[in-house]
């Protein structure tokens, strides 16, 4: 059962990706369910799909939201899919359902979800440093990047 004040924590990240991408993103994944949160995220492969597994093997809950209307589109991993038909535009949706955002790698993708992020107001860590963005949090670690995300969240929530 999802408690509705959940702790909801969105990744994003590549939808393509090597190995050790997807090592760090399961371990972000992992993270989150470990600590009790919703992970959030596009539902698709990648980043993505990494994520929900790691959280869906540390025993949390998934929610994928897909740029299509199919859900069979969506990972393997995903409780609970929304299907928006809207393409890349479920980008913001993907933000506006998390309360704190943790960053992978990616490309224009990525961007734009950091992008929506940070003018929604939305609590932002990135694995990576981002030049063009430098007023992200960088924190190499997935675990203290979800720490630090969910500190975040909490106190943007108590702030409220």
């Amino acid at each position: 059962m999802i408690n509705k004040d959940a702790i909801c924590i969105g990744v994003i990240g590549a939808g393509k990706c090597a190995k050790k991408l997807k090592d760090e993103a399961y371990a972000v994944g992992e993270a989150i369910a470990r600590r009790g949160a919703v992970l959030i995220c596009g539902g698709l492969k990648g980043v993505m799909e990494a994520a929900a597994q790691g959280a869906k093997d540390a025993g949390g809950i998934t929610v994928g939201i897909i740029p299509g209307a199919d859900k069979s589109e969506a990972n393997p991993y995903c409780d609970i899919v929304i299907p928006t038909g809207i393409g890349e535009a479920r980008n913001v949706v993907v933000v506006q359902a998390s309360d704190a955002v943790v960053s992978l790698h990616g490309k224009y993708g990525t961007i734009s979800e950091m992008a929506f992020s940070l003018k929604l107001g939305r609590p932002l860590v990135s694995l990576v440093e981002w030049d063009a963005m430098p007023e992200v949090i960088t924190i190499a670690d997935p675990a203290k990047a979800v720490d630090h995300a969910i500190k975040l969240a909490k106190d943007a929530k108590r702030h409220s």
